[in-house]
C-alpha cells in the first residue's frame, strides 16, 4: 500500500475513533503495515497538522488521538455546552491522592483527608477513574486502588509521569 494511502487511512481511523488508537491496533487494521511505518506516518500527519491546520495528534493513554488547537477552545465549548461530569472537591482530592500514591488503600487516603472516603471511592470506581488493583498483603487484606486509562483521558495525559509534581501543584494553589 502506498504511503499516502496509509496516512489517509490512519487519519480517518483516528478521526472516527472515540478512544486513543495504539500502534498495535492500527497495525491490526492496516494488515501488513508494520508499527514503524505507522509511527512514521503518524509523525508526518502530525507535522502536516502543525504546519497547515488547527489539529494535532497526541499520544494519550498509550494510544493516539486527534485534538484541536487550544486556541479554538472558546468556540468548541460553545458548541458543546454540556461538559463532562464535574467532580466534587472531595472527589478531586481523593483522586489526586490515589494518582500520586498508587497503589493505595482506603485507610491511607482517609488518614490524609481525615474523613471517610468510602462513598467517594465508590463514585470514582463507577466513573471508571480508578480501579481495584488487588489486595494489600496485610491483616484484613484491604483493597488497593489505582488510576485507569479513563483518568488519563479525562485529564488529557499520556501517562502518570505527566502529572505535575506535588511542588508544582502547591505553587498553583493561592
Amino acid at each position: 500500500m502506498e504511503k499516502t494511502k496509509v496516512k489517509l487511512i490512519i487519519e480517518a481511523l483516528l478521526f472516527v475513533s472515540h478512544e486513543p488508537l495504539t500502534e498495535k491496533r492500527l497495525s491490526e487494521v492496516l494488515e501488513g503495515i508494520d508499527k514503524e511505518s505507522i509511527r512514521k506516518a503518524l509523525g508526518e500527519i502530525r507535522k502536516e497538522y502543525q504546519e497547515k491546520r488547527n489539529l494535532d495528534i497526541r499520544e494519550v493513554a498509550g494510544g493516539y488521538q486527534i485534538f484541536t488547537s487550544p486556541d479554538y477552545a472558546p468556540w468548541i465549548e460553545k458548541l458543546h455546552r454540556t461538559r463532562p461530569t464535574k467532580l466534587s472537591q472531595a472527589a478531586l482530592e481523593t483522586l489526586a491522592m490515589v494518582a500520586y500514591n498508587q497503589p493505595v488503600i482506603r485507610a491511607e487516603v482517609e488518614s490524609i483527608r481525615g474523613v471517610d472516603v468510602s462513598g467517594v471511592l465508590h463514585t470514582l470506581l463507577e466513573k471508571n477513574l480508578i480501579k481495584i488493583l488487588g489486595r494489600k498483603k496485610v491483616i484484613g487484606r484491604p483493597l488497593l486502588y489505582g488510576i485507569t486509562d479513563d483518568f488519563l483521558k479525562y485529564f488529557g495525559l499520556k501517562d502518570v509521569s505527566e502529572l505535575p509534581s506535588v511542588k508544582e501543584v502547591k505553587e498553583m494553589i493561592p
